[in-house]
């Protein structure tokens, strides 16, 4: 990391520094460690959150999801202990397992308000390295759709199975097939209630207004790849877009993102949603219930390596493949590794 650029991490509304510190690892997550020195985080007033006066001082309360406290308590006990000395406060956090808040008490202010950044900036660390959990999607698995993606794995199989790393293996879900706006880490019932009530917000505050409260018919047509040589393919998706040639599908695949982000329920990976609909991934050969792993930001693959498929001849014959149209109608706040009746994800919500 340049230390004249450091990375910024912005938390409620206001924006910190992330020093570099040298992480220990452990042969355990669970025993993973946080080092902060004095100086990393300044008493300073902050309005970003409440903190209360008591009869014995102040005290702040922190909602946190039970799968994190385990960073804040960090290995034996020592991440939990480092904070309340050098913030002269006591932290109370719920027994594993259990949701509830975390508590900062002390007899001063500014140590109540020096522990409660430092807990949000090592959650924000924490959250960030935790695999995604839920994304928002439009499913493309109608029956037509599914017909004829079954009808192009076949001619890509009869054509180009002779060429490196082309197998049956590679293929998607035709039940799963989808567009990914984006992902999230939704690690308890009040996180995924979050979600579903800001979809809500969304459809009355945009969506029903662009779409005009009908469907928006898409096309599904041609196929590309992720990466820069087709020779060493790990993604090949089928391209995606209105029918009519407007842009409302990318407008509100857009806005949705950016609300989600603004949340802060989704981290910003680009500045507009990519719209595709992933047909062959290199993740599906060792693990073929894994969900697309695009992002390199957010959460960890399965296996280290990924083996790269040549995928000149499939870009080339079939460049203009026609999957297909679809009348998509709902925005779904899909849970990963799950399925419903029809073989799509289990859905936690939906617009």
């Amino acid at each position: 990391m340049d230390v004249l650029r450091p990375t910024l991490i912005k938390i409620g509304g206001r924006i910190y520094r992330k020093n570099l510190i040298e992480e220990q690892a452990y042969q355990h997550e669970e025993e993973e460690d946080f080092c902060a020195g004095p100086g990393d985080c300044a008493d300073e007033p902050c309005d970003a959150f409440v903190v209360e006066e008591t009869e014995k001082g102040f005290q702040c309360r922190v909602e946190v999801p039970s799968p994190l406290y385990k960073y804040i308590i960090g290995k034996k006990g020592e991440t939990k202990k480092r904070l309340e000395t050098e913030t002269r406060t006591s932290i109370s956090i719920p027994k594993p397992g259990v949701e509830g808040e975390i508590v900062i008490t002390g007899q001063y202010r500014s140590g109540v308000i020096s522990a409660r950044t430092r807990i949000d900036v090592l959650l924000d660390s924490f959250r960030k390295k935790q695999p995604f959990t839920h994304f928002l999607s439009f499913a493309l698995n109608q029956p037509a759709i599914q017909e004829k993606f079954l009808q192009f794995k076949e001619e890509v199989l009869e054509k180009c199975s002779k060429d490196h790393g082309v197998s049956s293996s590679l293929f998607q879900n035709p039940a799963k097939l989808h567009l990914t706006l984006g992902t999230l880490v939704l690690l308890n019932e009040q996180e995924i209630q979050k979600a579903c009530d800001l979809l809500q917000r969304c459809k009355e505050d945009f969506v029903d207004h662009i779409a005009g409260g009908k469907p928006l018919t898409v096309e599904v047509a041609g196929v590309e790849y992720m990466n820069d040589d087709p020779a060493m393919t790990d993604v090949l998706y089928a391209k995606v877009h209105m029918k009519d040639g407007s842009d409302r599908l990318q407008v509100i695949a857009d806005q949705l993102v950016e609300r989600f982000v603004a949340s802060g329920l989704m981290l910003k990976e680009w500045d507009r949603v990519k719209l595709h609909a992933t047909v062959m991934n290199t993740v599906f050969r060792k693990d073929p219930s894994a969900e697309e792993r695009n992002n390199t930001m957010t959460g960890k693959s399965s296996f280290k390596e990924r083996e790269s498929f040549n995928g000149r001849n499939i870009l080339k014959l079939f460049e203009n493949f026609y999957f297909g149209e679809a009348q998509l109608d709902s925005v779904r706040l899909s849970q990963r590794f799950s399925s419903d009746a029809s073989g799509y994800y289990a859905t936690s919500g939906q617009l």
